[in-house]
């Protein structure tokens, strides 16, 4: 794993010097109590990192005691300590996730943990709990493909049952220490593909009885997608960053102070649980057309809201990226052979930051295009091809500027949102849903790459990315199959078809021989509400 490795050899300095500092303190003699020789250790040497900027975790151990006893009465007081403790109380606080949304906190893990210890004394594991919440949000999508009400009610209760495997399958790991590679591939995974198949089921019901919504079940998986591909974007970028603590860094903290204020922003952000808490009622008590519009402006807002806050940040602390972040936004990127190749001719023109300018450019005139011209018309495919020059140029000098994250964000807002508007102008039958399968399609692929990296094993294999074209050449595409097909009927319909299994076809059969094969340490955001 190169990544780690780097990592690693980039802390070495910094923990000699803080080992060579820590061990030049002179612990007072005599000293004695729980706070001996080696707790004054380990504090001057947790200082020591600090101070050479290497984060240095501080686990929170509240019920179990941590003690260096210096004589025999301490030692007699900290066995009696540890013999006082409940372990079985720990263990099912501790099966909970330390930071979690409101919903989840409080109307959720309280019973889901004794769920979990039900699971794990009758020898369930968590990879077949993983797969139940999937069957049963599948069941949930199928009940609401209906179109009946009754089928949105079962849908409703089905969905929040899902959710709740959802998070027993990860209780269940923690409390049971089992942990494997492919038990976080699928939680990983599994989660887009239930939201995902639900949009598809609630289109599917609502066409049923009349109401064509695809455009509407597009839109919220794309605003989603692309909001969560800001979340890795960001935090890829600022991982391991050098700054100065920034002013809205200090008021966050100072906000955090206020209990209230803490979950009433992870509420306002609509994490996963508040999603599907929100999606689950609405799908029951009202109509698919009023929860999609539900999540586009909850989803819109929660986006704009995250995304201010980070720009904000980035801006005014103005940090150092390292060649670690700019790699890991070069894969994010999923520039195919065209870009590559201009960003190859190109060399590094532009000063640093120029990525998200060439970026935004690019987005900006293939939309207008798209949206101004007439669908089919012959200048979109100017336009797509000025977009993959451009894209070429965003990704020519490595991704350091201080809002170059945005780069990923913005090429999967052009892909996607361009997919869809071609789809909706389309006088196509049944274009709409074909647009929906391949961005579904691509969007796993994005995600795959995500957890790739987050898992220390870099992207997926440059050929992989060759063969699915690459964000620009899957647009580019697309766009030329709207220039080409315009007025033979069904055909754009079925052109999108085809690329949409296609493209599925090969990132998942690469997908699940890597994760099931390759042994790689396959992360899920245990502290990140998506």
């Amino acid at each position: 794993m190169p990544g780690a490795l780097t990592a690693q050899s980039e802390a070495r300095p910094a923990l000699s010097r803080a080992l060579a500092a820590a061990t030049a303190v002179t612990v007072p003699a005599g000293a004695s109590g729980s706070e001996g020789p080696a707790d004054d250790l380990t504090g001057t040497l947790a200082e020591a990192l600090d101070a050479e900027g290497v984060a240095v975790h501080r686990p929170q151990l509240g019920t179990l005691v941590a003690t260096v006893p210096s004589d025999a009465e301490a030692r007699r007081e900290a066995r009696a300590a540890v013999e006082a403790v409940d372990e079985e109380a720990v263990r099912l606080r501790s099966a909970v996730k330390a930071q979690d949304g409101f919903f989840t906190t409080f109307c959720i893990s309280p019973y889901s943990r004794y769920i979990a210890r039900w699971c794990a004394r009758r020898g369930l594991t968590p990879n077949q709990v993983t797969t139940a919440s999937l069957l049963t949000a599948l069941i949930a999508a199928g009940c609401a493909a209906t179109g009946e009400r009754g089928g949105y009610i079962a849908a409703g209760v089905l969905l929040l049952v899902s959710f709740v495997l959802d998070c027993t399958d990860g209780q269940l790991a923690r409390y049971s220490l089992q942990y494997s590679t492919l038990g976080a591939w699928l939680d990983a995974t599994f989660d887009r593909a239930k939201e995902y198949a639900f949009y598809a089921g609630l289109a599917l019901g609502a066409a049923r009885n009349g109401d064509d919504v695809w455009a509407l079940a597009l839109g919220a998986m794309v605003l989603m997608t692309c909001r969560h591909v800001v979340d890795f974007a960001f935090y890829e970028a600022t991982y391991d960053a050098t700054a100065g603590k920034s002013a809205t860094a200090a008021l966050s903290g100072r906000l955090d102070s206020v209990g209230w204020t803490v979950w009433a922003r992870r509420i306002i952000i609509l994490p996963i649980g508040e999603r599907w808490a929100m999606i689950a009622v609405l799908t029951a008590a009202t109509s698919p057309r009023i929860v999609f519009w539900a999540l586009l402006v909850g989803c819109a807002f929660a986006a704009c809201y995250t995304t201010a806050g980070r720009v904000l940040r980035s801006v005014i602390r103005k940090a150092k990226r390292t060649d670690r972040a700019a790699q890991a936004l070069a894969d994010l990127a999923d520039s195919g052979p065209v870009a590559s190749l201009v960003a190859r001719v190109l060399g590094r023109p532009g000063a640093r930051g120029a990525g998200v300018v060439f970026a935004a450019v690019a987005t900006g005139g293939l939309l207008f295009a798209v949206l101004d011209r007439p669908f089919g018309d012959r200048q979109t495919v100017i336009a797509a091809l000025g977009y993959a020059v451009l894209a070429g140029a965003a990704v020519a000098r490595p991704l350091k500027g201080a809002l170059d994250w945005l780069v990923p964000p913005l090429f999967r807002a052009a892909e996607y949102t361009t997919v869809l508007v071609l789809a909706a102008r389309s006088d196509s039958a049944h274009a709409l849903p074909a647009a929906f399968g391949l961005v579904a399609a691509v969007a796993y692929h994005h995600y795959d790459t995500v957890y790739r990296i987050r898992g220390g094993t870099g992207a997926p294999p440059a050929w992989l990315v060759r063969v699915t074209g690459g964000h620009e050449g899957r647009t580019l595409l697309v766009v030329a199959l709207a220039a080409l097909l315009a007025d033979r009927g069904d055909d754009f319909t079925l052109a999108l078809t085809a690329l949409a299994v296609a493209v599925a076809l090969v990132v998942l059969v690469e997908s699940i021989r890597f994760w099931v094969s390759s042994g790689a340490p396959a992360v899920h955001d245990e502290g990140e509400t998506a």
